[in-house]
């Protein structure tokens, strides 16, 4: 599921799709469900676009290269209008708007995953689950603190991890898990059918009430109390090759201080997220671009340094530091500039003496010499985008004179 607007992701949404977003360098954010799939051996995938959907369009058709051959794919399929002359207007309307590309497939499990999520998950543990439960439906949960509740969908389950309620983004008294007082399931928005039940429901549910257009909303209410449908605990998921620490990590990237915090969280000196387990790689776009370079700037002159710092391909670190950040590929920091707590874009370029603290600079910006970005927020709130938080976002096409 890849149609959303972002909204709240903007200004970094306001030329593409949420899920077509720069991540940890050379990533984009739907990279990591795409390598969830197919590190679980799932090979029959279909992306479902709407909005701004033209750089995500292209980074899949580059990155994204199964053997059709041997009846594996990765499709990516655009608001189509099946079933009336309008465009998705929720996730399960999504879904049946597009209930062909199932019948056509006849699989015996689907699979309904949402783009816009960092995390590692072996599918089949999932699969597991609910062919054990013998459920219609299961939906992958996490737990989250009784105060972070009002920001999810949460679950109530029985002692069997049976669903017995669901409430929006409850803002009193949310439903605990009968084993761990002060914690809440909050759904993933992950979801595994079985098939023939997901298609009969769905048109079914469609026929009785044409505005039943959302999973979490609509449909859920109509299933849990009158078929099996099960919670997967996602902490108990053990991805192949992971370090105790960084199993069951998970983010939801929808607003610019969450995708800023899960962008930081792999440049700790010992990351909560990690890129680097070889048993389940995380793949993307090649970028086919030199390594990074870290040099002097001029004979004699300053090093250039990285501390605690992702630096992708095709980086030239001149003389310049960069602290606690995120290069994507071809970025360049020269003579004395610092780019410190920050994420940048492909092709940022930072010049001379220029600082930078605490922002996120958008694909191809050019940082004048001796600019400071992040020391003085009032000036910056009056210049660019920021947040609540004190992050300063940089837009595309941001035309930054000097001081």
């Amino acid at each position: 599921m890849a149609g959303g607007q972002g909204s709240r992701l903007s200004p970094l949404t306001r030329d593409r799709a949420k899920p077509a977003v720069h991540f940890g360098g050379t990533y984009r954010i739907i990279d990591f469900v795409l390598n969830n799939f197919v590190n679980s051996g799932i090979l029959k995938i279909k992306i479902l676009t709407q909005f701004k959907s033209d750089s995500l369009n292209k980074h899949v058709s580059a990155a994204w290269s199964l053997n059709p051959s041997m009846g594996q794919y990765v499709d990516l399929v655009p608001a189509q209008m099946r079933t009336g002359n309008e465009w998705y207007k929720g996730t399960s309307d999504a879904i049946f708007q597009n209930i062909n590309l199932i019948t056509d497939e006849r699989p015996d499990f689907v699979a309904i995953f949402g783009g816009d999520h960092i995390y590692k998950m072996d599918v089949n543990q999932m699969v597991d689950f609910h062919i054990k439960r013998q459920a219609t439906l299961t939906i992958a949960a996490i737990p989250v603190p009784v105060a972070e509740a009002n920001e999810f969908g949460i679950i109530e389950v029985d002692e069997n991890h049976r669903m017995i309620g669901f409430e929006e983004k409850p803002k009193n008294n949310p439903k605990q898990i009968p084993s761990r007082p002060g914690w809440c399931l909050a759904s993933m928005g992950n979801y595994i059918f079985t098939s023939k039940f997901l298609v009969r429901q769905l048109l079914e549910i469609h026929k009785l009430n044409p505005k039943a257009i959302d999973f979490g909303n609509n449909i859920l209410p109509h299933l849990y109390p009158n078929y099996p449908v099960y919670v997967y605990d996602f902490t108990t998921n053990l991805v192949k090759g992971e370090h105790p620490k960084t199993n069951g990590y998970w983010r939801d990237v929808g607003t610019i201080d969450a995708f800023y915090e899960a962008n930081m969280d792999i440049c700790a000196q010992e990351p909560i997220f990690d890129l680097y387990n070889e048993a389940w790689p995380i793949r993307t776009f090649n970028w086919n671009m030199p390594p990074a370079k870290f040099s002097q700037s001029g004979t004699g002159g300053e090093q250039g340094t990285a501390v605690n710092s992702v630096v992708s391909a095709g980086c030239v670190i001149s003389g310049g530091s960069v602290v606690n950040s995120v290069l994507s590929p071809g970025v360049t920091v020269q003579k004395g500039a610092l780019a410190e707590d920050s994420i940048l874009f492909p092709d940022v370029s930072i010049g001379p003496g220029a600082k930078i603290r605490k922002a996120i600079i958008e694909k191809g910006l050019h940082i004048p010499a001796g600019f400071e970005i992040g020391y003085n927020l009032e000036r910056d709130s009056a210049m660019f985008h920021l947040t609540e938080s004190g992050i300063v976002v940089l837009a595309k096409d941001t035309v930054i004179k000097g001081n």
